[in-house]
């Protein structure tokens, strides 16, 4: 069999990988700590979950609109506006099965060959591999470790050109937990406003935020008509199996997104979607705790990480990721991950996972009780002092 060469540059998504790898050692009788995934492991809301089971025994299994069921567009829509300031309608939404299919969608619509697409590096692998599947010159910026895991704006803006057709924001972000200062989100629009630029906002995290409020690049002057929002459920609810997020775009590129959507799944699935009306509009009590406790999860392992001799760990403002840097262990992080996993017995991932600039690092993901946090801690405490 020969496959399209488009398949070579196709990348993956190492969490899943490792959490693989995890499961099997679990299968022969192995003790594992779980901080490699980025999944809550918390419960959707009961209101949610029985909204869902509502729709099933009302019949809603069955096709609906490609772009998304009317009702959560508009529900989506009055979300947008109230939480980003800006007037959106149903017409500016699409829903997919997932928050990537925004991503897949919207290079896929807006990326010829030979376009550059700067993205942030470390970053959400699959950016840099849906820009090298379709052909596009991916141009990383630096997220850097001295600013608070953020980007610098000066070089942001030193690599834009006339090839530039996309630029792809995260914040707060995978798998830094940096969030972007309202400053440097004014100075890219300023860049971008008069350029002819699409970005893409990443905003999944948008609702797991420690400090001030969320700022999207959307509400800045002149920037709504050149802006995809990408949310959704997964990360806000705990929805992760549930399969359901969204864009939030311009009308006219709504219309090819669906068509895109209706080009390879058809639709999201009904059911799921009747539950995500209710996951906005409903009681926020239990999405609202969820982000106390990571809070709280957060201030625990970033305490414990800074106390391992060679660990240096940035205090995130936001999602549910640690970020720290390893170099003072003498170990590269790939090693570090393989050898924590099969000999400590806690799953983490390589820094390199989410780029070249992740060299150095590790990705924890606090989302498992504090108790599993202690747990890891003391096990990679004790794994690095006897490597000593």
């Amino acid at each position: 069999m020969k496959l399209a060469t488009a398949m070579s540059r196709l990348g993956t998504e190492t969490a899943f990988e490792v959490l693989a790898k995890a499961k099997a050692l679990e299968a022969k009788g192995h003790d594992v700590v779980h901080l490699e995934i980025g999944e809550p492991d918390f419960d959707t809301p009961a209101n949610v979950i029985e909204a869902g089971i509502r729709a099933l025994r009302d019949g809603q299994t069955h096709y609906g609109p490609s772009a998304g069921l009317p009702a959560l567009r508009e529900a989506i829509a009055a979300e947008i506006s109230a939480t980003r300031g800006i007037p959106v309608d149903a017409a500016n939404v699409v829903v997919c099965p997932g928050g990537k299919p925004i991503i897949f969608f919207s290079i896929l619509a807006l990326v010829d060959p030979g376009d550059e697409v700067i993205y942030p590096n470390p970053g959400f692998p699959i950016y840099e591999s849906m820009i090298n599947y379709v052909g596009g010159k991916a141009v990383p910026i630096r997220i850097r470790e001295d600013r608070g895991f953020n980007f610098d704006v000066d070089e942001l803006l030193s690599l834009l050109n006339d090839k530039t057709k996309l630029v792809i924001l995260n914040s707060p972000a995978n798998p830094t937990g940096g969030v972007a200062s309202a400053e440097d989100i004014t100075a890219v629009a300023d860049a971008l406003r008069e350029r002819d630029v699409m970005v893409l906002s990443d905003e999944i995290y948008s609702r797991i935020l420690y400090e001030g409020e969320h700022r999207s690049i959307a509400a800045e002057a002149g920037m709504r008509e050149k802006t995809i929002i990408l949310d959704g459920f997964s990360k806000t609810y705990a929805m992760t199996g549930w399969r359901l997020g969204y864009g939030v775009m311009p009308a006219p590129l709504a219309e090819q997104v669906a068509r895109l959507q209706t080009n390879s799944n058809s639709c999201t699935a009904s059911f799921t979607q009747i539950a995500g009306i209710e996951a906005l509009t409903g009681d926020q009590s239990e999405a609202n705790a969820m982000v106390e406790e990571f809070l709280r999860r957060r201030d625990v392992i970033v305490d414990g990480l800074n106390e391992i001799p060679g660990f240096r760990c940035h205090r995130p403002k936001g999602s549910f990721y640690v970020f720290p840097n390893v170099e003072g262990t003498g170990k590269t992080s790939k090693w570090l991950e393989q050898n924590l996993l099969e000999r400590a017995g806690v799953a983490a991932l390589s820094g390199t996972a989410f780029g070249a600039e992740g060299q150095g690092y590790l990705r924890f993901s606090y989302a498992n009780s504090v108790e599993n946090i202690q747990t890891a801690l003391g096990r990679i405490r004790d794994f690095l002092a006897a490597e000593a």
